[in-house]
């Protein structure tokens, strides 16, 4: 029964990669499509939503099942709650890739991408894609030195993003009312993509520690993987969950 349960939680973390996989796909599509006005490719990522919605639920009810059924304690409790909060923000993450594909194909054949922007969308593209692949690549092996990128990251699409607002509300600014509204939302679009991965970071941080506010002190490094040669039920064997403790990572840092 033990083992079971055990396979039920590494399948919830497997199926958590798969979502995020999906959403680096999404992202990569959508900055694409709307740096080229390529509408078929942003159609592809329109109809990839609705997959990675189905995942994202089916996720939340094998995490639902194992509450009621297994009753799980101490860390294990916290891999399945994370689970539940991690499965909503990657969804989330896969609707404003949506959302960056329909404004391509809403403005087709025209650019989506006002006059005198490009190449801050360009940068801020190019930001989502990395953070989306830190972020799956996080939450495969809960190595939390990539907390750091995604919030280093998360700055420089902040920076971009107020740089997009003072481009518009600057008297320069001789761009309609549509290529206003396509800069802003685009902008937000793109800003509020990492702000989900970083959300998901400290998720990550959380399953890791045990503790929302990690210092300096008290983070650790979950152990990637694990191939016990003895009981699994004795205290001297490292498995897949157990913490590390590191000092070389700042993430006092709170969003």
């Amino acid at each position: 029964m033990r083992e079971v349960f055990h396979q039920s939680l590494e399948d919830v973390q497997d199926r958590i990669v798969e979502i995020s996989e999906m959403v680096t796909v999404a992202i990569d599509k959508a900055t694409r499509a709307f740096g080229t006005s390529d509408v078929a490719l942003a159609e592809e990522v329109i109809e990839a939503d609705a997959i990675i919605d189905e995942k994202a639920i089916a996720l939340d009810e094998l995490a639902i099942e194992i509450l009621a059924r297994q009753q799980p304690v101490a860390r294990d409790l916290r891999v399945v709650v994370s689970a539940l909060r991690t499965s909503a923000s990657l969804e989330r993450m896969g609707d404003i890739a949506e959302h960056i594909a329909q404004l391509t194909r809403m403005r087709f054949p025209e650019r989506a991408i006002p006059k005198g922007l490009k190449g801050t969308f360009r940068k801020m593209g190019e930001y989502d894609v990395d953070v989306a692949r830190a972020l799956t690549e996080l939450l495969r092996t809960q190595d939390l030195a990539l907390v750091e990128k995604l919030r280093d990251a998360d700055d420089k699409l902040d920076e971009l993003h107020a740089s997009v607002f003072e481009k518009v509300l600057s008297d320069s600014w001789r761009g309609e009312a549509a290529a206003t509204v396509d800069a802003t939302l685009a902008s937000r679009y793109h800003e509020r993509f990492a702000d989900h991965a970083v959300s998901v970071a400290k998720k990550v941080a959380y399953l890791a520690t045990g503790d929302w506010v990690v210092t300096t002190d008290t983070i650790g490094i979950v152990v990637a993987s694990s191939t016990p040669e003895t009981d699994a039920d004795s205290a001297d064997v490292l498995e897949v969950g157990d913490v590390v403790e590191v000092t070389d990572i700042d993430t006092t840092t709170q969003r």
